[in-house]
């Protein structure tokens, strides 16, 4: 379902990425793994479509997504892709239920119809007693699935997590992994999964390893 072939990117003369190939299957879970300035987030922003490669093609769903711009890129990634970052990135001064409403309003939909669909999927997240809260009133671990519940509202068939699990404990962490495999398994979404946690990385269909700009 995604397929990137020879993807360069340089930042100014810094070589990241230095022809990355990469094929995924539908319903995959791959880790991809690699010290720090290996290239992987920048990978994954590429894939995500939030950056541009310098050359090399992009496939999503048999979407030529390097092709697209503008408009048809925004609501392409809306539709298609979810994301889930280390640092949440959610809204302070909205609700969890509001900001894991914002994808959707984006999309089109209406409050009450995104306002029921959020409202599902935080209780999936066991967090239905925190809608009203704002991000300052929940723990580290609440406010990942909050994230999380963002990425799924418009059902993209892709999600990519930067190091999910960066800044929660083992608890939480092992509760993240549980519940993307879940995920996948009820929903036949695929993931891609940037960590530095070995650990978590094996339990995952498959493992990419990057250094220095390439898949090894």
């Amino acid at each position: 379902m995604l397929k990137a072939k020879q993807i360069f990117k340089n930042y100014g003369e810094v070589k990241v990425l230095k022809g990355v190939s990469l094929s995924i299957a539908n319903a995959e879970i791959v880790s991809i793994i690699g010290a720090s300035g290996a290239g992987k987030s920048t990978l994954l922003q590429i894939l995500g479509t939030l950056d541009k490669a310098d050359s090399g093609t992009l496939e999503i769903n048999n979407q030529l997504v390097s092709n697209l711009k503008g408009k048809a890129l925004s609501k392409f990634r809306n539709q298609q892709i979810g994301f889930v970052f280390q640092f949440h990135h959610l809204l302070p001064e909205f609700s969890a239920l509001e900001n894991v409403c914002i994808p959707a309003w984006i999309k089109g939909d209406s409050k009450l119809a995104a306002e029921k669909k959020a409202k599902e999927l935080l209780s999936r997240m066991q967090l239905s007693h925190r809608l009203d809260n704002k991000p300052s009133q929940l723990s580290g671990g609440e406010q990942q699935r909050v994230a999380i519940a963002r990425a799924l509202i418009n059902s993209p068939s892709l999600i990519l997590m930067d190091e999910p699990t960066g800044n929660l404990d083992t608890q939480n962490s092992v509760e993240v992994y549980k519940l993307i495999h879940e995920l996948r398994d009820e929903r036949k979404q695929t993931f891609v999964i940037v960590t530095h946690n070995q650990e978590f990385a094996k339990q995952s269909d498959r493992v990419v390893e990057m250094k220095d700009g390439v898949v090894v």
